[in-house]
């Protein structure tokens, strides 16, 4: 079983600790975070599933350009973690996307110094002592990094996502969350309304389809029958896979609604995804 425990200690400080049975091996992890004197550390959430376990941690970092930067850190450990490098997204609401970005790299240019080691404390650390110097090499060599991530994601193509959900109770905002995380990303596609049928179709870089699903899978994006915030459990990945040649690119990213089964097979058809409709969505109507 997995359990966290937060809390403060003697001296006030913030500590965290995690320890996972993630296999039949019964292999125990455990690691203790410290805070430093001046910073804060809350715990934002734990998330069991199958292939690992997923965390979020925030970190309140002072004296940066005379504000307080609440950075948020989501990691994501997979079963053979240390041995495998964890999945991190970034996020803050005083840094832009692109500087979130630029830390999420410069935190796993520092994980592959610390694999086959448990690196998270190691990671957090760093980047507190380091967050102000990363900003501003984002802001001098912006130019340049557009144009390595240009040559990226050339190498890397783009990939497309298709996603099923079960409901929407608090539909408003669940809509509201999705277009933001697109923007975000810099995802294009379709969240998709067909009766009960409920689609979500992305296109973009394939790290940021990773993030997509990993934000969508452990944030509290609905509420359940008693009205409470709850996190997205009926969620099915129908197909991941790579954009093809004869596959249209959507533009945009927009939220439409169709009258009938005629009018979605369209959508797809368009796109030069009339496989992917056929194979998917009809077994949705059974």
């Amino acid at each position: 079983m997995d359990y966290y425990l937060a809390g403060t200690n003697p001296s006030g400080s913030y500590s965290f600790v995690i320890s996972d049975l993630l296999n039949s091996s019964c292999l125990q992890r455990a690691q203790k975070l410290p805070v430093g004197k001046g910073r804060r550390w809350e715990w934002a959430g734990c998330c069991l599933e199958t292939h690992g376990i997923t965390f979020r941690i925030q970190i309140s970092v002072k004296e940066l350009l005379d504000t307080d930067v609440l950075l948020k850190l989501l990691f994501h450990l997979p079963v053979n973690y240390p041995s495998t490098l964890p999945d991190i997204s970034v996020n803050s609401d005083q840094l832009t996307r692109a500087q979130c970005m630029d830390v999420k790299d410069k935190l796993l240019e520092q994980a592959k110094k610390h694999l086959s080691e448990p690196m998270v404390h190691d990671l957090i650390l760093w980047i507190q002592q380091h967050l102000k110097y990363v900003i501003k090499q984002s802001a001098t060599v912006c130019n340049e990094k557009t144009t390595l991530s240009k040559g990226t994601s050339a190498e890397d193509g783009i990939w497309m996502l298709l996603l099923h959900l079960d409901h929407m109770r608090a539909k408003a905002k669940y809509v509201k969350t999705v277009e933001k995380w697109a923007s975000d990303l810099r995802l294009t596609g379709r969240l998709m309304f067909m009766g009960k049928i409920i689609l979500i179709l992305l296109q973009g870089d394939r790290s940021n389809i990773k993030e997509y699903l990993i934000l969508q899978k452990t944030s509290k994006v609905d509420v359940d029958s008693s009205g409470k915030k709850c996190k997205e459990k009926m969620i099915s990945v129908l197909c991941e896979t790579k954009v093809q040649s004869q596959h249209k690119r959507f533009q945009t990213f927009e939220v439409k609604e169709y009258s009938t089964l005629d009018e979605l097979q369209k959508e797809f058809e368009t796109a030069g995804l009339i496989t992917l409709f056929s194979e998917f969505v009809p077994p949705l109507l059974k």
